[in-house]
């Protein structure tokens, strides 16, 4: 099956679901990002009272969250994939507004977004990891589910999303654990320590 046969799918699905579950969708979309970034945030804060360490991986959370999210623009640009909303004949009709032209398609920053930070509280907060990242695929699923991306654009976002948050951990920890160490022997403490 093909990305826009599963897109056509999914999208006669949602049409055909119980209004409940179409709004639940639309609100998901942005609801998952925002639930994310209230458990990215409270990760930061129940840092401080840990090593410099684990500060460290919980203030690269939301910088790679950026960096991913500025890639996503960057190779939206370069693609420039129409919207499916708008380019699939014969496809049930979206659930939400189809974004205008030129706001391209590949890959979907919902899920680019979700994935960092879902990845990134993972390695940060391994005891979040349970509920993050199943936000973080629900988040991009309802991109699909209310019409706006294709399959496709969802598994890219995901990918580019955790392979940024992966990476910044992974390239970034021990610098970002020494500048926490210089914060809390300066004035900055009150950000890195409780």
């Amino acid at each position: 099956m093909n990305s826009i046969d599963l897109y056509r799918d999914l999208t006669d699905l949602a049409h055909d679901a119980p209004n409940w579950l179409r709004t639940f969708a639309d609100i998901g979309t942005e609801g998952g990002l925002l639930l994310l970034m209230a458990v990215a945030a409270l990760g930061w804060w129940r840092s401080r009272s840990g090593t410099a360490r684990s500060v460290a991986l919980a203030v690269l959370v939301p910088i790679a969250t950026v960096v991913a999210y500025l890639l996503s623009e960057v190779v939206k640009s370069l693609v420039d994939e129409e919207r499916p909303c708008r380019a699939v004949a014969g496809a049930a009709a979206s659930i939400v507004s189809c974004p205008p032209e030129g706001d391209w398609s590949f890959p979907s920053n919902h899920s680019t977004i979700a994935a960092a930070l879902a990845v990134g509280i993972a390695i940060a907060w391994r005891a979040a990891a349970w509920a993050a990242l199943p936000i973080a695929l629900l988040t991009g699923f309802s991109r699909v589910f209310v019409g706006v991306h294709y399959p496709h654009d969802v598994a890219a976002g995901l990918a580019l999303g955790a392979a940024v948050a992966a990476l910044g951990a992974a390239l970034l920890s021990s610098p970002a654990t020494d500048l926490v160490l210089r914060m809390r022997a300066g004035r900055w403490r009150v950000l890195v320590e409780a």
